[in-house]
């Protein structure tokens, strides 16, 4: 089965990254890809693609991993039905219930009448001892 994915290239601390197909039984880094659709920069957000080819590839059955669908969809390369588009503002919040906006409010003020009291304790007693 052939994958559309990102393969990287450049420097230590400046990657940029091919957009190529390759069998997926191979690992990205090794040499051996079946095309290159384009480039794509991190650092400057730029992507240079081949949409003839990706359709081409889409069409046959290659499967674009995550990243690459995100950058095909922003390229304007019509993507088939089969292919999972994510949406990340669609996301959950896992435990929405320790979240701090989300605590009883009595509780909130109940901690805060109680580091009041102790800051008011402890200016009386620091006034007491300079006199």
């Amino acid at each position: 089965m052939l994958a559309i994915r990102l393969q990287r290239t450049g420097r230590k601390g400046h990657a940029m990254f091919r957009v190529v197909v390759q069998d997926s039984r191979r690992t990205p880094t090794s040499g051996k890809i079946v095309a290159r659709l384009g480039t794509y920069d991190p650092h400057s957000k730029t992507v240079t693609l081949d949409n003839e080819k990706a359709s081409f590839y889409l069409a046959n059955g290659a499967q674009p991993s995550p990243r690459v669908v995100g950058l095909l969809k922003a390229e304007g390369v019509t993507l088939p039905s089969w292919v999972a588009v994510s949406d990340k503002k669609s996301g959950t919040i896992r435990n929405p219930e320790k979240l701090r906006r989300n605590r009883p409010k009595e509780v909130a003020t109940a901690e805060a009448e109680t580091v009041t009291e102790e800051l008011a304790a402890a200016s009386t007693e620091s006034t007491a001892a300079e006199a």
